[in-house]
């Protein structure tokens, strides 16, 4: 049932979440919610997505639920949700990592009606079991986060994600649907619109570009290494991550650093949980300045000062490094963004894809290219990407 859309929204802005006003779009993305209609959120890194989501959550009868890949991110949200009210059952997530005694308490609060916001993960929604629960559930509507994961032209495809209409159509309940996604090409955009069904949405689109941000591609050279170090010497005390294609280099480079002096930490999925969850949290709580890790590490980190993002190997999309880059600076305060190109280690993750099928392959490879020629570009580095994300940047 859709909301009287003239509600005061900056009070509850105030009180639950501490801000005196909205960012970009996000008023409009929420008065459409409120209003009961499809809406299409494209907003870089550090616009407030998740405000998107989370306010309407707590404004409207029944239960917003959030599908998310991102068990970090849920487990961090929802304990800041629960911050807002008296009541844990205000905000719940369901994932893989739950007991079924957890589980019986969220499905509890689920039906008892006390929960404002469900977070679940994609495929524990499409569990059967599931779908009979949120059958008997009122639900407000379902937010998509990261929905770039429905497109196999995203930088993060994941199948589960396409199915994600399908269990909605299956629950039955006629509530809007809001895809929110922080990098979107256009043809990725349509993909994710037209497998949600929601080709009628309205699509409320944020500028890509982030002026603070400086971005710059050197010549990798057997130096980098050196040249990493000196780097980090010349902005003591600054936090910044370094992201690595393979787990082994960023150990090898984590200990390099340390040796040089340098509070470093690594960062990769091949890391005992409890050694990676610590390494995350030092560097939050800057007892580390720097972070050497895989792409495995920053989905749903929130550090508002990281002042530099190097890339010692260049990643496989543009997506991606407009995704990782633009964790620097979200205080709207300096950051640096260097990444060290060598051709051939382009060429080595094309080679990794040979044992994809032949369409996949050719993603790859025109992924790959658009990244090579970003880099070897001689016209400015941040039209070129805007470029690519289909926005027109004039200034000199």
């Amino acid at each position: 049932m859709p909301m009287n859309t003239d509600v005061n929204l900056h009070e509850p802005l105030k009180k639950y979440f501490g801000f005196d006003a909205f960012k970009g779009n996000q008023e409009a993305v929420i008065r459409n919610v409120l209003a009961g209609h499809d809406t299409f959120v494209l907003m870089p890194t550090g616009g407030g997505k998740s405000l998107c989501y989370q306010l309407p959550s707590l404004l409207m009868e029944g239960t917003a639920v959030v599908i998310s890949p991102l068990i970090a991110l849920m487990k961090n949200q929802v304990d800041a949700m629960r911050n807002f009210g008296t009541d844990m059952g205000i905000a719940h997530f369901l994932n893989s990592s739950l007991t079924k005694q957890q589980v019986a308490d969220v499905k509890q609060d689920l039906l008892s009606g006390k929960t404002k916001l469900l977070y679940v993960a994609p495929e524990t929604l499409t569990k059967e079991e599931n779908v009979k629960i949120f059958q008997d559930v009122q639900i407000s509507f379902y937010a998509i986060d990261e929905a770039h994961c429905i497109s196999e032209w995203g930088h993060d495809f994941r199948p589960e994600y396409r199915r994600i209409r399908t269990i909605i159509d299956q629950i039955g309940k006629k509530v809007p649907v809001m895809a929110l996604t922080a990098t979107a090409t256009p043809k990725v955009q349509k993909d994710i619109q037209k497998n949600l069904g929601m080709d009628k949405a309205d699509v409320y689109i944020s500028s890509f570009n982030r002026a603070n941000l400086y971005y710059e591609i050197r010549e990798k050279t057997k130096d980098v290494d050196k040249e990493i170090v000196k780097f980090i010497k010349n902005h003591p005390g600054k936090s910044g991550i370094i992201y690595c294609l393979s787990r082994s280099k960023v150990e090898e480079l984590a200990e390099f650093l340390v040796q040089n002096d340098i509070r470093a930490l690594p960062y990769h999925a091949g890391l005992d949980s409890q050694v990676r969850v610590k390494n995350q949290d030092d560097f939050l709580m800057e007892k580390a300045d720097v972070i050497v890790a895989t792409i495995a590490f920053g989905m749903g980190i929130d550090k508002p000062d990281v002042r530099f993002v190097i890339h010692y190997d260049m990643p496989k999309s543009l997506e991606g490094y407009y995704q990782e880059t633009g964790r620097a600076g979200r205080d709207d305060g300096e950051g640096i963004c260097i990444a060290f190109y060598d051709n051939k280690d382009l060429r080595k993750l094309e080679k990794f894809s040979t044992k994809k099928s032949v369409a996949e392959q050719e993603v790859v490879k025109q992924l790959l290219a658009e990244t090579a020629s970003y880099a070897e570009s001689t016209s400015c580095r941040r039209k070129h990407l805007l470029h690519y994300f289909g926005e027109d940047y004039t200034e000199e």
